[in-house]
C-alpha cells in the first residue's frame, strides 16, 4: 500500500491489534512468561525479602550507606531506625524490578510481532491486509507496547500492595509509592519498554521464528536489563527533575528507534524473506 503522509487509519490499526492480541492469548509460550515472571518478581520476591528484612533488626544500616552522599541516603535515614531496613530494601534495593518487567514483557511481545507470524504461517495473510506499511508497523508496535504497559502497571500495583502489607507490622502506614516511584512507574518505565520495543521489533522483522528473535534480541536487550538494574535504585534516590530528565532521554531514544523502524519498514522486503 501507499506510504504517504495521510493520517493513521486507526480503525485498521485497532483491527490488526485485535488480531495480534487474540494470537497472544492463544499462545501459552508467550502468555505464561508475561504473567508468571512479573508475578514472581513483583509479588513473591518482595514478600519474601520483606519478611526477611522485617525479622532482621540487627543490621547496621549505617555501614550499608557509609560513603554515599547525604542527599542519596537522606530518604532512608529520615525514617526511624527500625523502619530503615524495610525502606531501603523494599523502597530502593528492589527498584530494578520496576524497569526489568516492562523491558522483558515488551521484548517477549515484540519478538512475536513479525517472527511469530512467520512461525504460525500467517505472514501472507498479514501482508495482504488493506493497510499502509506505516500503519501496519504502528499496529505491531502498539500490540506489544500496550499489553506491556498494562502488565507493568498492574504488577507495580501488586508490588506496592505486597510491600505495604509486609511492612505494615513495622511501619503502621502506607509508605509506597512515593513521588519518585510515580515518576519511575508512569514516565521512565514506559520509556524503557518503548526503547526495548524499538530494538526488538526490528529484530523480529529479520528473524524466522519468535525463538530466534529472542535469541538475536537478547544480545541487545540483556545489556539494557543490566543497565536498568544498575540505574533504577539511583533514579529513585535522585531529585524529581533528574528522574524526569532520565525519562525524557529514554523517550527520545525510543521515539527515534521506532521512527527509524517505521520509515524503513517495507512490506515487499518482508515478503522477500518468506
Amino acid at each position: 500500500m501507499s506510504r504517504g503522509r495521510a493520517p493513521v487509519d486507526w480503525r485498521l490499526v485497532w483491527a490488526v491489534m485485535a488480531r495480534d492480541l487474540t494470537a497472544v492469548r492463544r499462545s501459552k509460550s508467550v502468555l505464561l512468561p508475561m504473567i508468571l515472571v512479573p508475578f514472581f518478581l513483583l509479588v513473591l520476591v518482595p514478600v519474601g525479602v520483606g519478611l526477611a528484612a522485617r525479622s532482621t533488626q540487627s543490621v547496621d544500616i549505617g555501614r550499608i550507606l557509609h560513603g554515599l552522599p547525604h542527599q542519596l541516603t537522606a530518604p532512608v535515614t529520615a525514617h526511624p531506625p527500625r523502619e530503615q531496613l524495610l525502606v531501603l530494601v523494599l523502597g530502593f534495593l528492589l527498584a530494578p524490578l520496576f524497569l526489568i518487567v516492562p523491558l522483558m514483557v515488551s521484548a517477549v511481545l515484540a519478538a512475536d510481532t513479525f517472527a511469530g507470524e512467520k512461525e504460525r504461517r500467517t505472514m501472507e495473510t498479514l501482508l495482504h491486509l488493506p493497510i499502509r506499511d506505516r500503519d501496519l508497523f504502528v499496529a505491531k508496535l502498539l500490540s506489544a507496547f500496550l499489553p506491556a504497559l498494562a502488565i507493568s502497571w498492574l504488577g507495580f500495583g501488586a508490588y506496592a500492595l505486597s510491600a505495604n502489607a509486609v511492612a505494615w507490622p513495622v511501619m503502621h502506614r502506607v509508605f509506597l509509592p512515593t513521588r519518585l516511584w510515580a515518576v519511575v512507574i508512569l514516565w521512565v518505565a514506559p520509556a524503557v519498554a518503548a526503547f526495548g520495543l524499538g530494538v526488538m521489533v526490528r529484530v523480529s522483522v529479520r528473524a524466522e521464528t519468535a525463538q530466534a528473535a529472542n535469541q538475536l534480541g537478547g544480545a541487545v536487550v540483556l545489556p539494557l536489563i543490566f543497565l536498568a538494574m544498575g540505574q533504577a535504585t539511583g533514579i529513585l534516590l535522585v531529585e524529581l527533575p533528574v528522574a524526569l530528565a532520565v525519562g525524557a532521554v529514554l523517550w527520545a531514544a525510543a521515539l527515534w528507534l521506532c521512527g527509524r523502524g517505521a520509515a524503513r519498514f517495507r512490506r515487499d522486503q518482508l515478503a522477500a524473506r518468506l
